[in-house]
């Protein structure tokens, strides 16, 4: 972790979908006991939440400030993909009184993350080769959405381009592959990848696999794991199996864009609890599966980061460095 200057403060932001996590970090890096997290749906903007978090911590200004957001970011402005913000550095300065000021995809926060991450909180759910100091490595992440960002280092320092993947097509091998896509279209009218790969998409393919079934029924991402990991449901766990086979579809097929020979880093509430299902539903073999290059792809693993704060930390190394 970057060591800031003893009377250096800095407040970071990770803005999700739903809440809105906000921090402090000093010369010691992260201070989780100053992690609060808000409601978006109870505020205005990433404004309001940033003052009322700064009133809390009885602070009036800091020396900078970071943010993440679930949604695509050009010259420093971010969208919100699932909420109606939009978040810039000017905003950010003027809420917080810094002189520097940073808005990152959540992605890319994730990517300048890698490194710093105890070993303890990655999960590797396939096995690769040793990897070589300064691979490119990838961080795809499976939560309310989906996205994905490369992650490079260079003598210029590390570049993590923002990407918008969970917005291209679903891939197609089988004719159930078909019939779930033209069920999830009618969500948007096009099959994304984030229709299905995301907790909203997981309830989707649960009540495909529903109405396949001829009983029709909905149930929450939440309770879907729940009665996959008890057993109770066999929708569920049919569910479960799908989405865990298009996971590693899709990032088989990211990987063969990006080829992170330093690996691939699954993050997000979603992708870690399907950790544990993983090798059962046959994520490996799904990964893996791409004809005359099955044995290339050999040489990527894949972890899931379960380290809950690492957006948080990026955003503070970026903002350092």
């Amino acid at each position: 972790m970057p060591q800031l200057p003893a009377s250096r403060t800095l407040l970071v932001a990770d803005v999700g979908g739903t809440n809105t996590r906000v921090a402090l970090a000093s010369r010691e890096g992260l201070r989780t006991d100053t992690i609060h997290r808000y409601k978006n749906a109870s505020y205005p903007g990433l404004e309001t939440v940033l003052r009322t978090y700064m009133e809390e911590q009885g602070i009036d200004d800091i020396d900078g400030v970071s943010v993440a957001v679930a949604g695509p970011v050009r010259d420093g402005r971010g969208v919100m993909t699932n909420l109606d913000w939009s978040i810039d550095r000017e905003t950010l300065m003027r809420a917080t009184g810094a002189e520097q000021a940073a808005v990152l995809n959540d992605l890319q926060a994730q990517g300048h993350a890698l490194g710093l991450i105890d070993e303890a909180n990655l999960r590797n759910v396939v096995s690769g080769p040793a990897t070589v100091p300064n691979s490119s490595r990838l961080v795809i992440g499976v939560g309310t959405g989906f996205n994905a960002a490369p992650v490079h280092d260079t003598l210029q320092g590390r570049f993590v381009p923002p990407s918008e993947s969970g917005h291209a097509n679903l891939p197609i091998r089988t004719q159930d592959d078909l019939e779930l896509c033209h069920s999830v279209e009618t969500a948007h009218g096009f099959p994304a990848i984030e229709d299905v790969l995301s907790g909203r998409g997981l309830e989707r393919v649960y009540r495909w696999h529903a109405t396949k079934a001829g009983a029709p029924s909905e149930r929450g991402a939440a309770d879907i794991m729940s009665a996959c990991n008890t057993g109770d449901d066999e929708i569920a766990s049919h569910a479960v199996a799908t989405f865990v086979r298009i996971l590693g579809t899709v990032c088989g097929n990211l990987s063969l864009v990006h080829l992170p020979f330093g690996g691939v880093f699954l993050v997000g509430g979603v992708a870690r609890a399907m950790a544990p299902h993983m090798q059962a539903f046959e994520f490996t073999e799904a990964f893996r599966d791409k004809g005359r290059f099955a044995g290339f792809m050999q040489n990527f693993a894949v972890h899931v980061v379960e380290d809950d704060y690492a957006a948080l930390t990026g955003l503070i190394a970026h903002l350092e460095n």
